[in-house]
């Protein structure tokens, strides 16, 4: 089992990291101290779990996260300045501050380096979560030692159900579209005007309407899903969102 250190205060540690093309030094005193900060580590930049789902939810759910009383979040893995400022930006992450940890000398203080020498990555960091106070370890979510990279307890979620188990999680939505669909463009108007982010996938050469079809049961758009509940075409949105409404001043 990797070490626990909650109640400990957290290494005291310089990171070499990049800002306009120059070398900054940022210490762990900058980082922590008098602030509320949420951590996550994990194996390595550019690396499958650590970009398709560590990263991007805890990038959804920044804004809960700051609401809840977290003054910022921090991704830290054992990479030079340079890869993580090119993950950073790959990521489009911008509600996360990425911090290199190249000579993983904080992992190594917080008993997370581990050998990942079969991969080709030498030292990396275990994959953990932790919320930091004014420099203390409150909670650490730290990965099951099993083979491989798991990723079960270090997620944005688990960390925001810790700090506020009653938060209010952004919708996931999608809608299916097509260029110059009056109906599509009401749908979008609507989703705007609530405040309510959405991924827009218009219908053309990658996605046909056999895909829709297959999704929603119908060839018209638009076609909105809901956290992952079929919601359907512009008037079903209108009434969606209706209720919805409803049931907020209701509260």
């Amino acid at each position: 089992m990797k070490q626990q250190r909650e109640g400990q205060r957290v290494p005291e540690v310089t990171f070499r990291t990049r800002r306009d093309n120059e070398w900054v030094d940022v210490s762990s005193n900058d980082i922590f101290s008098g602030r509320t900060v949420a951590v996550f580590s994990l194996p390595g930049a550019f690396t499958p779990t650590c970009s398709s789902a560590h990263v991007p939810r805890f990038n959804e759910l920044a804004g809960v996260l700051h609401a809840s009383g977290v003054d910022e979040i921090i991704c830290i893995s054992v990479n030079d300045a340079f890869v993580m400022d090119e993950w950073a930006k790959a990521q489009h992450a911008d509600n996360i501050t990425f911090i290199p940890d190249g000579n993983g000398e904080f992992t190594a203080a917080m008993g997370m380096l581990v050998d990942k020498r079969e991969l080709g990555f030498g030292m990396r960091s275990w994959r953990y979560s932790m919320l930091v106070k004014d420099g203390i370890v409150e909670k650490m979510f730290v990965e099951p030692q099993v083979p491989g990279d798991p990723y079960e307890v270090s997620d944005a979620d688990t960390m925001l159900d810790y700090i506020n188990p009653r938060a209010q999680r952004p919708l996931d939505v999608v809608m299916f579209s097509k260029p110059g669909c009056p109906y599509c463009a009401s749908a979008r108007a609507m989703l705007t005007k609530e405040d309510i982010q959405f991924e827009e996938i218009p219908v053309g050469e990658n996605v046909t309407l056999r895909g829709v079809r297959a999704a929603s049961g119908s060839d018209s758009v638009p076609q909105v899903f809901i956290n992952g509940e079929l919601v359907g075409d512009s008037e079903a949105l209108a009434a969606w969102l209706g209720a919805r409404n409803i049931r907020a001043s209701a509260a």
